[in-house]
């Protein structure tokens, strides 16, 4: 059963289904490669993201739209397994739901995604309207950017209005407004987002990757943690940067990781933890995910990243 205590998050996003295989190499372009058996899985930035932070202590409602099909009820039951507020994951008819097509290589663990977003792209800022209950209860609002820009818009402002904190994952990456951007307590990018929108419309390749934060926090956002993959995570506030570590591991899937470790800092800063403490339990449990595979399968319960911190 859920906990009345743990901290309530409002995650509004994508839910896909992930079609998976594995391959020696991920294809270069025009190139065919021979993969391993088909895995078919549940995903979706949104989805994941609810998933993580529900089984890593949070209280969890999530807002989305999935279609009339095997997969959108695969994706319910999946939700009602986690204990995920379902309340406002509304069905849509004569619509597919969202499909993941993910090559992932066999030795470093990395991968190549196409999404077709199917019943994710009809998620509106009317259905953001008719959850705002959820968020009157908010602790942390987690957005990102596999559904139209102007639901996410819309989040963003139903939160702000409340003073609720907004966590933005910004994946896939595209341009933002400043409007977006000046609501956003913490932005989670990996390096190649941050770079994307820091200095949008300038080369930026040879920018050291703190300039970038500082880049990111003149956009408007408060505060900033870049995703470093291995090498851990860069943490940007007002008062400067800060390197924190990974905790090193062997990945054989990185798919989900940002969304684990998005989900993972937003349970954190919603029970009120420090932004350096929650970005150690975050990328502890990044670190079980990538040895695991799987995006959701893949995803940790809270005693599992508590057992490689050695609480």
């Amino acid at each position: 059963m859920s906990d009345p205590q743990a901290p309530r998050i409002v995650v509004v996003g994508s839910t896909n289904t992930d079609l998976v295989v594995s391959v020696a190499h991920i294809p270069a372009p025009g190139e065919t490669v021979l993969g391993g058996t088909l895995q078919i899985t549940p995903g979706g930035k949104g989805a994941n993201q609810a998933v993580a932070a529900a089984r890593l202590g949070g209280t969890v409602t999530f807002i989305a739209r999935v279609g009339d099909d095997d997969f959108g009820r695969r994706s319910l039951a999946g939700f009602a397994e986690d204990e995920i507020d379902t309340a406002f994951v509304t069905m849509t008819p004569g619509v597919a739901s969202g499909v993941a097509l993910i090559s992932v290589a066999e030795t470093a663990g990395e991968n190549s995604i196409v999404v077709a977003p199917g019943a994710n792209a009809r998620l509106s800022p009317a259905d953001i309207d008719a959850a705002a209950a959820a968020f009157d209860a908010a602790a942390v609002v987690v957005l990102s950017l596999e559904v139209p820009l102007d639901t996410v818009i819309r989040a963003a402002e139903l939160a702000s209005a409340r003073r609720v904190p907004i966590v933005l994952n910004p994946a896939p990456a595209r341009a933002l407004p400043a409007r977006l951007l000046s609501m956003v307590t913490l932005l989670t990018p990996n390096e190649t987002e941050a770079r994307q929108i820091a200095g949008a419309g300038r080369p930026n390749a040879d920018v050291d990757v703190e300039t970038i934060g500082a880049e990111l926090l003149a956009t408007g956002v408060e505060t900033a943690v870049i995703t470093l993959g291995a090498l851990g995570s860069l943490i940007v506030t007002p008062d400067g940067t800060e390197y924190a570590s990974s905790v090193r591991v062997k990945a054989v899937d990185t798919v989900a990781a940002g969304d684990c470790f998005t989900g993972a800092l937003a349970v954190e800063i919603a029970a009120g933890r420090s932004l350096r403490d929650a970005v150690r339990f975050a990328s502890a449990a990044a670190a079980v995910k990538v040895t695991r595979h799987g995006a959701q399968a893949g995803i940790p319960h809270r005693a599992d990243v508590e057992a490689l911190l050695g609480r």
